[in-house]
């Protein structure tokens, strides 16, 4: 095996699928910036303290506070540490740089990890541009150099998804649920019996295939392929294909060729589908 070039070890962020679930995320700004942070951490099922006067929020801000009860909105400006009591995460989107250092200064102090918008030196993580169809989500992240390209390639990879990508990885994923119910355990070959079977799956059956999946479609794929170690089609399960052409991944055009990595077991099964058609 070839030497990896020591320039592909360097240089880069680790890319996570960050849970935060119930957790706690203050947000200092209420501009547009803000609005777009606002609307990804609601995505991600957090809770969010908003602290901006009123009069400089943003239409889309104003309509989250309005219309969300996870967001607490504080009419004013940082107040100082007794802000950061109880705070998972700290997003700032101002124009004050002053406060925004001694908001990353104090972060760091409590080992709260802190995004200052447009100052990528203060920044413990990115926001890359993202794509989300439903469950599948992917991320273009350029390491803060360059927003505007990150988003034109997102661009050109969202042409190229199809748009029953979403249904299909809810389909695997409730599959791989009703899988490991009837053969239930962690680890061993029975681990690796199951993931080599939904791997199988997801190769043989089209994308579009695996978006039409049913409960009943399901008890009978379990039934005739995973009891039988096989992998009957989407006709011998009861299903009819639809007639329409799939888009690849291999087409996308444009600057460079890129990777899918998506946080979900069941999204990276149902990304193999992507590269047995590339």
């Amino acid at each position: 095996m070839p030497a990896v070039p020591k320039s592909a070890l360097s240089g880069g962020s680790l890319l996570l699928a960050w849970q935060l679930k119930d957790k706690h995320v203050l947000i200092v700004g209420g501009g547009d910036v803000a609005s777009g942070r606002i609307e990804s951490v609601l995505v991600a099922d957090a809770r969010i303290t908003l602290i901006s006067p009123r009069e400089g929020l943003h239409t889309r801000t104003k309509s989250f506070i309005e219309s969300e009860p996870r967001i607490t909105h504080h009419d004013r400006v940082f107040a100082g540490p007794t802000d950061l009591d109880d705070v998972d995460m700290v997003l700032t989107a101002i124009d004050d740089v002053d406060t925004t250092g001694e908001i990353c200064t104090l972060c760091r102090t409590r080992r709260i990890p802190v995004n200052a918008a447009d100052i990528p030196s203060s920044c413990d993580f990115y926001f890359g541009s993202q794509i989300r169809s439903g469950p599948l989500q992917i991320m273009i992240s350029t390491n803060g150099q360059s927003p505007k390209l990150a988003n034109i390639i997102r661009r050109r990879i969202e042409n190229a998804i199809p748009e029953y990508a979403g249904d299909a990885i809810i389909k695997v994923g409730e599959l791989r649920i009703k899988l490991r119910e009837r053969a239930p355990g962690v680890g061993g070959e029975l681990g690796r019996r199951r993931m080599r079977w939904m791997v199988d799956v997801c190769t043989a059956w089209e994308m579009e295939e695996l978006a039409l999946l049913d409960n009943e479609m399901m008890s009978k794929l379990l039934d005739d392929g995973w009891e039988k170690n096989r992998v009957p089609s989407l006709e011998d399960v009861g299903g009819k294909p639809k007639k329409r052409s799939l888009a690849r991944v291999s087409q996308v055009p444009g600057l460079v060729t890129l990777g899918f990595v998506v946080g979900a077991v069941s999204t990276a099964l149902v990304m193999l589908n992507f590269r047995r058609r590339s």
